[in-house]
């Protein structure tokens, strides 16, 4: 089935905050942390009138949380500029040094890209994109740079796509329905009745080929990382350049290695 000419016009984050009813949610705590979050998607200064836009929180609440997190040490301000400073990596450090997936993956990637000689990355799924939380760089394969935070679609990425996999029917419904299914090259898969076949097909492997989908010129293939439960916590993978390593070698050499990396790690996790 082709997808609609009009997808669903996702909510604002404003939108989805003031949705919620929960007596004991703090909105101020929530406004506060999606105008830091906004910056992570811009390379430049933000204003107050534009990270309103971005988050559709009113500006007189955008200029109190940044007046709020410029005193906390989170955010600088030049002239009506605003920028983040380097006291917010504080926060999700807190994350990377205290969960058990992080502290057991650089150690798994590093092996990992020296056997193959190639990049490798673990990530998890975050509303709608993969998350990079470690990764081990063996040759730069990519035109941005990435590493522990960066966020890429997950539709066209070979993490999105055995994490994807690994939802339940009604999530994954929820997901085709919000997402734009981009095309970010011409190999990109943007109807949603194929990607959904796609994704059986991952469900069925228990693995993922991307095939310059994300970015001409490269190829990367990705395995679920499991618990002692069964359930997936997060994805695993290499990438290269499609010139010097093909399809097949992915699946006969690469897999191989990746496999025996995610059965450490769910070693390791139980």
């Amino acid at each position: 089935m082709p997808q609609s000419s009009d997808p669903i016009t996702p909510p604002t984050i404003a939108e989805e905050i003031d949705a919620l009813t929960d007596p004991d949610f703090m909105t101020s705590l929530a406004r506060g942390l999606a105008v830091l979050r906004a910056f992570a998607d811009v390379r430049q200064p933000q204003t107050i009138a534009q990270l309103s836009q971005q988050t559709g929180i009113p500006r007189a609440a955008v200029r109190r949380c940044l007046h709020t997190l410029r005193q906390l040490g989170y955010v600088d301000a030049e002239v009506k500029n605003f920028t983040l400073r380097p006291k917010v990596l504080t926060l999700g450090y807190s994350y990377l040094s205290s969960t058990p997936l992080t502290l057991s993956a650089q150690p798994c990637l590093n092996g990992i890209s020296k056997t193959l000689n190639e990049s490798s990355s673990i990530a998890v799924l975050e509303e709608d994109q993969v998350l990079y939380v470690a990764r081990s760089a063996a040759s730069r394969v990519m035109s941005v740079s990435l590493s522990a935070g960066s966020r890429l679609p997950a539709y066209c990425t070979s993490l999105g796509r055995v994490l994807l996999a690994q939802l339940p029917a009604a999530e994954l419904d929820a997901y085709l329905a919000r997402v734009d299914l981009k095309q970010l090259t011409p190999r990109t898969i943007t109807d949603a009745a194929q990607l959904r076949d796609v994704l059986a097909q991952v469900r069925a492997d228990g693995y993922a080929l991307i095939d310059e989908e994300l970015e001409l010129g490269l190829r990367s293939i990705a395995v679920p990382v499991r618990g002692a439960s069964g359930r997936v916590h997060a994805a695993l993978n290499v990438g290269a350049q499609a010139l010097r390593v093909s399809r097949e070698q992915m699946v006969e050499e690469f897999l191989p290695v990746l496999r025996h990396g995610a059965h450490e790690l769910a070693v390791l996790l139980s």
